[in-house]
């Protein structure tokens, strides 16, 4: 059968909202030009629900921040690195801070992820290293949520750095927070031994820009 039909057949990746949203349209957009035959699903979830789902045979593979690299019975491998921004309206005070300080940001109310999704614990060990409670007004699984209420003035946004767009975003002003933060690394997540058909190879080299057949 793979020899025969080796444009076609079913694929399901689980990722989480963050990687949907914003990493994956283009690499889906590229794998589907190539493999309009296969049928491609979407599942998403939190790290621990992708990562069960692809342990029990529900995806082929999973795609996340590095939260599922300590999940046993799965292989992954680093796709690449990212850093949190903190977004704000136009008219916001941070932005004319030459170099945002943990303290700054802490003095604002705070809308980031759930502790679940897209680096939220390094940003939660970063305040605590400096003995700082910050104010969390608000959690959310999905940035653009986030964005929504930073755009209603209820405070101000740390979110994934590829989740903010300039043409989309044009409300809001990105501030670049990787020295407080840490950078992030997404990964790639299968079961070993689970047999990855032809297709697969090609979607995971569609991910920026470590990976290839012969590593994977």
């Amino acid at each position: 059968k793979e020899f025969a039909a080796q444009d076609s057949g079913s694929f399901t990746i689980a990722t989480t909202h963050t990687q949907a949203r914003s990493t994956l349209p283009k690499v889906v957009q590229a794998f589907m030009q190539k493999y309009p035959k296969v049928r491609l699903s979407l599942l998403q979830g939190n790290p621990r629900q992708i990562a069960e789902m692809v342990q029990r045979d529900q995806a082929d593979l999973a795609i996340a921040t590095e939260s599922v690299a300590g999940i046993d019975g799965l292989i992954t491998l680093p796709c690449y690195q990212w850093e949190h921004v903190v977004v704000v309206p136009p008219d916001h005070l941070l932005l004319k801070s030459r170099a945002v300080s943990l303290e700054e940001i802490a003095s604002y109310p705070i809308i980031t992820y759930d502790s679940a999704f897209a680096g939220r614990s390094k940003i939660d060990h970063a305040f605590e290293l400096r003995g700082l409670k910050p104010d969390v007004l608000l959690e959310a699984i999905d940035a653009d949520v986030i964005k929504t209420y930073v755009e209603l003035g209820m405070g101000l946004g740390i979110i994934a750095g590829m989740a903010f767009d300039p043409e989309r975003d044009k409300k809001l002003r990105a501030i670049s927070v990787g020295h407080l933060f840490g950078m992030n690394v997404s990964r790639v997540a299968v079961k070993p031994g689970a047999y990855l058909r032809s297709y697969i190879d090609p979607f995971i080299e569609l991910l920026p820009p470590t990976l290839n057949t012969k590593t994977v």
